[in-house]
């Protein structure tokens, strides 16, 4: 197999993590071939805490480690918190602000780990290592991330599996692990040669009908209103009418 199948223009790759916690990640990334990755420049981890784009209230600066809040209650009620948007939204801003591939032109993906997502496969891996200089990966935890941002953002929805995990952190992990192994300078080239076989089949075939019926439904939090650039994204009216079996009825419809 001709090695530059592999060698494709090469821009270091950066992953944006948007997370509550950072922490989750130090060991991983800083250990083995992903650590080695990083401190040879083959590839770039920035964190963003969505807490750090709230605006403490004047009560809360008087604490010197005020309590910054990024969930609320689902309207139409439920279990749980969803993670509110306009955090989430603000650090994409500064992502995208001081992205210099961006800058430049390089092509950039925004994930959204999500149960009801497309199942990621190694050919994902292939096409993403190849096609984009930068990825967001916007980490949910709790009940899961309001709906508008991913309609704001026009995010894909990826999953790791058929099954509900406490965050998207690990999830995280597992397609970063997987991209960057593809990254030109990461492993060994001749690694890569021996898989190119597998990879090309991955490349050519078809997207094949992924994912599981019936895990989630889009979730929404405050503000009722979301104002983006220009554009207003409205909660669903069902869900702040107060008929749960309405509400339950909508849910049902919208699983994924």
């Amino acid at each position: 197999m001709d090695s530059a199948l592999f060698l494709w223009y090469f821009v270091a790759m950066t992953f944006h993590i948007i997370s509550l916690f950072q922490e989750s990640f130090e060991s991983y990334v800083n250990s083995s071939i992903i650590g080695r990755a990083i401190r040879n420049k083959k590839i770039y981890l920035k964190f963003y805490d969505p807490r750090a784009f709230v605006k403490p209230s004047k009560s809360q600066m008087k604490n010197e480690k005020p309590y910054l809040r990024v969930d609320e209650k689902p309207y139409g009620g439920g279990a749980g918190m969803v993670l509110q948007a306009e955090p989430i939204l603000k650090a994409y801003e500064k992502i995208v602000a001081s992205s210099a591939t961006r800058r430049r032109g390089g092509k950039t993906k925004v994930v959204i780990f999500s149960a009801k997502g497309k199942i990621f496969n190694q050919k994902m891996a292939y096409d993403w290592a190849k096609k984009y200089d930068d990825i967001i990966f916007i980490t949910g935890r709790y009940e899961g991330i309001d709906e508008r941002v991913k309609l704001a953002l026009k995010a894909d929805e990826i999953s790791i599996g058929p099954y509900v995990l406490t965050d998207g952190d690990v999830a995280s992990m597992v397609v970063i692990s997987a991209v960057s192994r593809l990254v030109p300078g990461v492993i060994n080239l001749e690694s890569l040669k021996e898989e190119s076989h597998w990879n090309m089949l991955l490349k050519n075939e078809k997207d094949s009908k992924v994912g599981e019926n019936g895990l989630e439904y889009p979730h929404y939090t405050r503000p009722e209103v979301l104002e983006y650039k220009g554009k207003k994204y409205k909660v669903p009216k069902i869900l702040l009418s107060g008929n749960h079996a309405k509400i339950e009825e909508w849910r049902n419809k919208k699983r994924k």
